[in-house]
């Protein structure tokens, strides 16, 4: 059994208007705003306690439309070396967000788009 939950995803788009009301409309989801200013960024809770949660964010024409999961992990530098190793490329290198979350992007051997994240340590 994986110790690597799936426990978020992210849907980009040129569109984050269009694309929202869509998932509205086919799942129910509802979306609260968390970006700031040119840097949309709508989460919900999508499946609520049976599913994962995620966001529509805004690509503002400087990246490509996509969907992507990101599975949790305890070390994201770790588990980009081991992707690398079994195959993989590291597509957006570790970044740590302001808030201490910290994330990749990798592609499996076949071009499949992924994300690995760990998320804030506990406030002390």
């Amino acid at each position: 059994m994986s110790r690597t939950p799936v426990t978020w995803f992210e849907i980009g788009s040129d569109r984050p208007e269009e694309v929202e009301r869509f998932y509205a409309d086919l799942f129910g989801w509802t979306f609260e705003e968390q970006g700031g200013p040119g840097a949309s960024y709508r989460q919900t809770a999508a499946g609520e306690e049976q599913g994962i949660g995620g966001a529509i964010r805004a690509t503002n024409g400087q990246s490509p439309n996509y969907a992507i999961f990101y599975a949790e992990v305890a070390d994201v530098a770790e588990t980009c070396r081991r992707a690398e190793a079994a195959g993989g490329k590291v597509l957006v290198p570790l970044r740590t967000t302001p808030s201490g979350l910290t994330f990749a992007h990798l592609l499996d051997p076949s071009g499949n788009h992924i994300g690995v994240f760990t998320p804030p340590a506990a406030a002390a």
